[in-house]
């Protein structure tokens, strides 16, 4: 009986598996602060928040809290000049209920610290907050003398400084930087990054590449795992293989025949996909296969007898049957619950 996916392909769909998603009692929630800095980047910080919220999306129950902190104003105003509601003040904040907290630099923000600022910091560092900073947030940890010691990530127009200022703080050329309880990163493009390391750290290696699968799916394939499809040492005759499966998906071939067009045996074949897709070829095909079939009954009214031919399966039912083994829920209950009752068309 087939039971779940077994394949990379596992990470595509863990969004919509829900007992395959890593699962953390409530206690163990996490409460993350984001400190906005007037003219914070609004890239990093939202780069940031949507790992957060994409591993909540993902799991059957909350694992980040998220908080948007301001320093005396309702609103802070970001790079972009679009100003942020904030859910409470710096002065508010209990740091016996928060887990992270980080602060959000940017190009234009200043680096002048406040003295409510630095005291807050440090009485946070005291209750075991992990401190984390984007852009060039992480000055206001050094001000507050609570980089010493640490290896932290910043901009490189702000390097020289940081290192003149803060000989004590070890300023790293990567792009970001996770130094036991503090966290950094250098500019907009890589707090995406920074965040998911952290996700990776709490909630394992798997649950964080499915994340990365949902938020950058623009950078690979169509289908095929990111872990897959980056691998510089992968055989050309699996990348021919996958390629051959991916053209191929309406009238599927055979593994005899995927074999034949690569020039290797079928014994050959499966040894490479189950050492590198961690499946059989006709497993890795079948899993392939419906993970479309799950795009197409979320993006698109055609009815699921159709969907069920344009993804290789000559029955109806037999597509039914391997929805519900791989889905663990009908495709009909599936169309209702990801792509709106008022939309489904069974």
């Amino acid at each position: 009986m087939v039971a779940h996916f077994t394949s990379y392909l596992k990470n595509k769909n863990m969004a919509y598996i829900e007992n395959e998603a890593p699962f953390l009692p409530a206690s163990q929630v996490k409460r993350v602060a984001f400190l906005l800095v007037e003219h914070f980047s609004m890239m990093a910080f939202t780069g940031a928040v949507d790992a957060l919220v994409t591993a909540n999306l993902m799991r059957p129950s909350t694992a980040y809290e998220v908080l948007v902190v301001g320093n005396g104003s309702d609103t802070v105003l970001s790079d972009l000049g679009i100003d942020i509601a904030v859910d409470c003040q710096l002065s508010q904040l209990d740091e016996h209920q928060l887990d992270i907290l980080i602060l959000c630099g940017g190009l234009r923000v200043q680096p002048r610290a406040s003295l409510a600022m630095r005291t807050k910091l440090r009485v946070a560092s005291k209750a075991g907050v992990v401190l984390g900073s984007l852009w060039n947030g992480a000055y206001f940890l050094a001000e507050a003398g609570l980089l010493d010691g640490y290896e932290c990530a910043y901009h490189p127009d702000g390097r020289a400084m940081m290192m003149e200022e803060f000989p004590n703080v070890t300023i790293s050329n990567r792009s970001y930087v996770l130094d036991r309880d503090r966290v950094s990163c250098a500019g907009a493009s890589s707090s995406l990054n920074m965040m998911l390391e952290v996700v990776r750290n709490d909630c394992g290696e798997e649950f964080a590449t499915a994340i990365e699968e949902v938020l950058s799916c623009d950078k690979m394939s169509e289908i095929i795992n990111v872990s897959i499809d980056r691998d510089p040492t992968l055989p050309e005759s699996l990348k021919t293989a996958l390629q051959l499966m991916r053209n191929n998906i309406e009238e599927p071939l055979s593994v005899a025949e995927i074999a034949e067009c690569v020039g290797i045996s079928r014994r050959q074949l499966e040894r490479l996909f189950c050492h590198h897709v961690d499946a059989s070829p006709s497993r890795f095909y079948l899993e392939l296969r419906l993970t479309q079939a799950r795009q197409l009954l979320q993006q698109t009214n055609k009815p699921i007898a159709e969907i069920a031919v344009a993804t290789g399966f000559v029955s109806i039912s037999h597509f039914r049957r391997c929805f519900h083994q791989l889905f663990d829920i009908s495709a009909g209950r599936f169309r209702k619950t990801f792509q709106g009752a008022d939309r489904a068309s069974v």
